[in-house]
């Protein structure tokens, strides 16, 4: 199973004014398991960053000799190609995403090259009702650490997703035994005892047998006293 913890930063909140993708990232997982495989890529907008810039510290200057969207989309698509996205709010990042697509011309949407898109503030929100599921909080509330979280980052910001969801999703609701095989784990553990362990048996003597019946026979009649 290869699911792809995805993130982006953007110049604002709307594509409506003109607001633009300047960092795409993502981190691998496979089996729950992260790799090293990983992508980024930051993104000239084609306009300032404005007041985002107090949120991710991604400056005009810096993003001035990046690619175009339209210049890396197909290594993009490649490294998410057939994977289950794994995005925290996924409608606001996939929204971004197509608009880019569409910006470039190109006639293809995000879910058209994954399996699957799987909203972790959806999880979050059906495991903690009624509270609130930002990144952040779910950071602290899973004591999700070892990071500096003086700014967002898309790959800073997926790796601790990524840590989120394999810690909201990790209880063992399955462990793969049928139940031939509980039968079977069954046998190799009383086998296992018998096997390590020297036990010693002692039988019981005739003159305790006889103690031991007087004493239930006492009990009885006890009872029928009563």
């Amino acid at each position: 199973m290869r699911q792809v913890v995805l993130d982006t930063e953007t110049t604002g909140l709307d594509i409506a004014n003109d607001h633009r993708i300047i960092e795409i990232a993502g981190v691998e997982l496979v089996n729950r398991k992260l790799t090293k495989n990983s992508y980024q890529v930051y993104l000239n907008p084609e306009r300032t960053v404005g007041q985002s810039f107090k949120i991710h510290g991604i400056s005009d200057d810096f993003l001035s000799d990046k690619p175009l969207f339209k210049d890396i989309y197909q290594d993009f698509l490649d490294f998410i190609k057939d994977s289950e996205l794994l995005i925290h709010n996924a409608e606001f990042d996939i929204g971004f995403l197509n608009h880019e697509l569409f910006l470039a011309d190109l006639d293809i949407k995000i879910e058209d090259y994954v399996s699957k898109i799987t909203d972790t503030l959806s999880i979050a929100r059906e495991k903690h009702p009624g509270q609130r599921n930002s990144l952040e909080v779910l950071t602290d509330r899973y004591q999700i650490t070892g990071y500096d979280r003086s700014y967002h980052g898309a790959l800073i910001d997926s790796e601790i997703l990524a840590d989120v969801y394999l810690a909201m999703t990790g209880g063992q609701r399955d462990l793969g035994f049928d139940d031939n095989s509980s039968k079977e784990l069954q046998s190799r553990f009383s086998n296992n005892v018998s096997n390590d362990f020297n036990l010693v048996k002692i039988k019981a003597s005739d003159s305790d047998a006889n103690q031991h019946q007087n004493y239930l026979n006492s009990l009885k009649i006890d009872r029928g006293n009563n």
